[in-house]
């Protein structure tokens, strides 16, 4: 009886879980429900999953609003209606100028219920009802429409289950609208008694109009909808070309095809290996799923796009043969049932990695392409702090109070009503849906219309959107295709023209010559020194020491980095065993002899998720499409499932069988917990190896051009200011940029590098734009009056050029340029230049003599680059006696020393009990990196207060080769009052 219930997808509005509308379903009696979220569908296919779990049969449509004002609701009689209903609400996200009207189109396999109102005079036609809420029933025996019962529905809306959902509606509905709650108006919020009640008492409240209840009870009995949850098979377009079977045939002729360029004389292994793959691929219906793929890729090489194929598909010899991927898994012995397995009902993930200049083009493409296609929504959900802040505006708490509340410094029993009212509320909706956002790389290629599914969004970037998840969209057998962007191809591809330009006479660089790379004696040294700043993958300040504790100098060991690294080995506790076992080979019988002979490559450690299998196959005695279960339900989506839960079991229940000890069951299983979520496909660390190499050749051979080509492509794990850094450190001359030298991007000429236009805060693209343009066309810039003369400008943006130094070529002091261009320039209006026949004499103006020095510079540099090109400690206020450096370290293990460092970057995590502990990155004074731990006693004491100079005491540690500093105590160096605005200053006149 109840055809417009909510769940939190109507998003700011109701606020039940999916699941658990149906268990109040489920108690209350209630048979058959209709799922109506407000303009959104996000729940839809989660409801169905989960109805037969609590015997409900499941209805779905729509209620469809502008804003809290119901125009209609829809409900879907089979499938095709919900597509129906699904691709009109469409037409209204995907324009957000359009209204909904008050009356519904006529929509094939739908019924339309409107809100019944006294005096309304609707002209309903078959498939349309009016809706009658309890409290219209009195009203309903007077009014016309009691005489057209047969018309009638029971409207009994369903939002809330307890007064505290009420109250929290109410807030959400004060965050939506942007308002404080005692000005809410109660046409924005619903009504208290919007919730279930047991089937037997709704049916009492309307037992004088047994016509409504027939009428509501045939509607519910009429609508049937079906999804298949099964995943026998996909829900991909089913094939590339006109049919299944011409697909395997093209994909077989590819495979083939594509050997030559991979292998000059393959093996009997490598055949064996590709008629096994394709025999699984065809069984599984997978075949298209390849040739899209394939056909994405080929379009990138012909636009000359690098790229990078990874996730669990670089296990595929096919994969490798048609180039999705650049990882031959013969020659890595990847294992294949991480890849496929005919367990496995979803394909393999192909995560194919563009250039961030490129991603764009490729989703454009394939939107073309395809037919069906969509891309993935994320639920950005309420959090903890962002909710306190909100709730905070909502209750009209100051500032400052509510940065008390996010902060987390307050005693609970300090606190006001309000205040703790925030705090309790912030906690309830933790994790309710917020808003959809998009997914970061998931692309759908789906054989039905993606509204068969969903309705869709629009966002900025003009793309249809999925109302769910990549969740659902797997239980329902779409499988993804993950398009990303990084900025480490982008580095690769601008370096290799970079040094073509500024090393014409070289030969060009094959940056694809990986088994070059591999045996190359520079980037031997430079993973085995970890000398990797800029290089992918490789360069934080965690790599950088394992790199070091490892000693890795070969292809193989970097790509176990690769997976060491992720927080599940470390989690699990054997990353330190492995480094163990790596560094002492004696260690290693104390593994397992079961593990050992499952991992030996790795010392009985597992490292890559592949290893989850073989543990769950092998030494749990589960079959490949458990194990798989198992290693997928570990990623935490799916833990709390039902059919986890029963795999987990399945795992002890074997061990126990097969004579194995509690304890060590117990011990494998916590690593394997611990570790699955977090790692990666071996083939997938393979992936990343081969893109740090090449970034690690680029480093190795042309540190100039490939740091600028990392700046130009805004870093990597560091900010803009270390890669600046590292290429002083590598004899790069570092100049601000200039108006007759300079571009929009960072260039290099021999060994100076002058920085961009577009690392100047505030200078506008226009600006930059018109600039460069009138230097290429009429040459460079005499002066200041030429330049006014030729580029319209601002007096705010030639400031910024001024300040910079960018006129630096005229030797006219900068203080002298910035008044005489105040008053040669308009503060007010300036226009474009017209061209005139002769040419209008500026008046130069006398300026009194300006000196400026190089700590103005600096403090210039800073303001509008973020950083300065001088040595941040000659900017303290006490020059520092420096009496130790990162390089003196080593002598004074277990001593404690003081030391001075520039903050580079900060790493907060927190230990078993909570607390908060800090690991910090400095440069010293002559530029090399020191380490520093902050445990929680001293972090909390000593914390960090933003970018600048500390001076570190602290105990010297040693471990595996690598030194760092447990911090005993840090206080942040004063630096000089800022010149530029100081009167008695003794500054040094450039």
């Amino acid at each position: 009886m109840y055809l417009n219930c909510h769940t939190y997808y109507s998003l700011r509005y109701g606020t039940i879980k999916p699941e658990k509308l149906l268990a109040i379903a489920s108690k209350n009696g209630v048979q058959t429900l209709a799922l109506t979220d407000i303009n959104n569908t996000s729940a839809c296919l989660d409801f169905v999953r989960l109805s037969k779990k609590y015997d409900v049969k499941p209805v779905l449509g729509i209620d469809f609003r502008n804003g809290a004002e119901q125009q209609f609701v829809l409900l879907a009689k089979n499938n095709e209606g919900f597509q129906n209903i699904n691709a009109y609400l469409s037409r209204f996200l995907h324009n957000n100028n359009l209204k909904i009207p008050g009356r519904a189109p006529e929509l094939e396999h739908t019924y339309v219920v409107y809100s019944y109102q006294k005096d309304s005079d609707f002209n309903l036609k078959e498939n349309e009802f009016l809706g009658i809420k309890p409290k219209d029933l009195n009203t309903l025996k007077f009014s016309k429409w009691n005489n057209f019962r047969s018309k009638l529905v029971v409207l009994k809306t369903v939002s809330f289950e307890t007064k505290k959902d009420f109250n929290t509606h109410r807030l959400l509905r004060a965050i939506d609208n942007n308002t404080l709650l005692s000005k809410l108006p109660k046409s924005e919020e619903g009504k208290p008694t919007d919730s279930m009640l047991p089937y037997h008492e709704l049916c009492e409240i309307y037992e004088e109009f047994p016509e409504i209840l027939g009428n509501t009870s045939a509607i519910l009995n009429d609508c049937n909808i079906a999804f298949d949850f099964s995943q026998e098979t996909p829900n991909n377009q089913k094939a590339f070309t006109q049919n299944e079977d011409s697909d395997y045939k093209l994909l077989k002729t590819l495979t083939y095809k594509g050997l030559p360029y991979r292998y000059d004389k393959p093996n009997k292994a490598i055949y064996n290996r590709i008629e096994k793959e394709l025999k699984i691929i065809k069984s599984q219906n997978f075949v298209s799923y390849f040739l899209i793929n394939h056909h994405i890729l080929e379009y990138a090489r012909g636009k000359g796009y690098y790229y990078v194929g990874r996730g669990s598909g670089a296990n595929s010899i096919v994969a490798y043969l048609l180039r999705i991927t650049d990882v031959d898994p013969i020659e890595l012995d990847l294992y294949f049932e991480r890849f496929i397995n005919l367990y496995r009902k979803n394909p393999p993930d192909f995560d194919i990695d563009f250039s961030w200049t490129d991603r764009d083009d490729i989703t454009d493409f394939i939107f073309k392409t395809f037919k069906n296609t969509g891309l993935l929504a994320v639920y950005n959900t309420f959090k903890f702090r962002a909710s306190v802040r909100e709730l905070g505006k909502v209750f009209g708490l100051p500032k400052a109070e509510m940065d008390v509340l996010t902060r987390g410094r307050y005693n609970i029993n300090d606190l006001d009503k309000l205040s703790r009212l925030v705090l309790t509320y912030s906690k309830y909706i933790q994790g309710f849906p917020n808003y959809l956002g998009i997914h970061a790389s998931g692309i759908i290629i789906s054989e039905n219309p993606i509204h068969y599914y969903t309705a869709t969004f629009l966002p900025p970037k003009g793309y249809a959107t999925t109302h769910f998840d990549m969740v659902v969209a797997e239980d329902i057998g779409l499988y993804k295709f993950d398009i990303l962007s990084q900025r480490g191809l982008g580095k690769i591809k601008d370096a290799v023209k970079i040094v073509a330009y500024n090393h014409p006479k070289k030969p060009p660089i094959d940056i694809h010559d990986i088994k070059r790379f591999k045996e190359d004696k520079r980037i031997k040294y430079l993973l085995r020194n970890a000398k990797a700043i800029g290089c992918f993958y490789v360069e934080s300040p965690a790599m950088r020491m394992l790199l070091k504790k490892l000693q890795v100098d070969d292809y193989l060991g970097l790509v176990a980095a690769s997976s060491i690294i992720r927080p599940g080995v470390s989690k699990s506790g054997m990353m330190r065993e492995y480094i163990l076992r790596h560094r002492y080979p004696e260690r290693i019988k104390k593994a397992h002899p079961v593990l050992l002979n499952i991992m030996p490559e790795t010392y009985g450690v597992m490292v890559y998720q592949e290893d989850v299998i073989k543990v769950a196959h092998i030494f749990g005695g589960l079959d490949l499409g458990q194990a798989d279960k198992l290693r997928r339900g570990m990623s935490g989506k799916f833990r709390s499932r039902s059919e986890f839960l029963a795999v987990k079991q399945q795992f002890f229940d074997n061990c126990k069988k097969s004579g194995k000890s509690e304890a060590l069951t117990a011990e494998v299983w916590r690593q394997t917990e611990s570790f699955a979520g977090y790692a990666f496909a071996k083939g997938h660390s393979a992936s990343y190896a081969v893109e740090s190499y090449q970034s690690l050749f680029l480093k190795a051979y042309y540190p100039l051009e490939y740091m600028v080509a990392t700046i130009n492509n805004f870093g990597g794990f560091y900010r803009t200011e270390l890669y600046v850094h590292e290429a002083r450190m590598h004899g790069g001359i570092i100049e601000a940029p200039c108006i007759n030298t300079s571009f929009n991007q960072a260039i290099i000429i021999g060994k100076t590098i002058y920085l961009g236009f577009m690392f100047l805060h505030a200078l506008e693209a226009k600006t930059i734009k018109n600039l460069i343009e009138e230097r290429q066309q009429k040459g460079a810039f005499k002066n200041l009056d030429d330049f006014i003369d030729r580029v319209p400008i601002s007096i705010e943006q030639i400031s910024i050029l001024i300040k910079i130094d960018a006129f630096r070529f005229t030797y006219v002091n900068k203080r002298e340029l910035l008044w005489e261009a105040h008053l040669k320039i308009s503060k007010t209006s300036f226009e474009t230049h017209v061209n005139t026949l002769f040419k209008t004499e500026k008046i130069n103006y006398e300026t009194p003599e300006l000196p400026s020095s190089t700590l103005e510079n600096a403090f210039d540099e800073i303001e509008l680059l973020g950083f300065s090109l001088c040595n941040p400690f000659k900017l303290l206020e006490k020059s520092l006696e420096i009496k130790l450096t990162a390089n003196d370290l080593p002598n004074y293990i277990g001593k404690v020393v003081s030391i001075k460092g520039y903050l580079i970057t900060t790493k907060n995590t927190s230990t078993s009990n909570g607390k908060q502990m800090h690991f910090g990155t400095f440069l010293d004074y002559e530029g090399y990196f020191i380490d520093t731990v902050h445990f929680p006693p001293v972090a909390s004491k000593f914390p960090f207060r933003g970018k600048g100079v500390y001076s570190i005491t602290g105990k010297v540690l040693e471990e595996f080769d690598c030194i760092n500093i447990e911090v005993l105590s840090m206080y942040k160096c004063a630096v000089i009052e800022d010149p530029r605005y100081a009167d008695n200053n003794k500054v040094l006149v450039s």
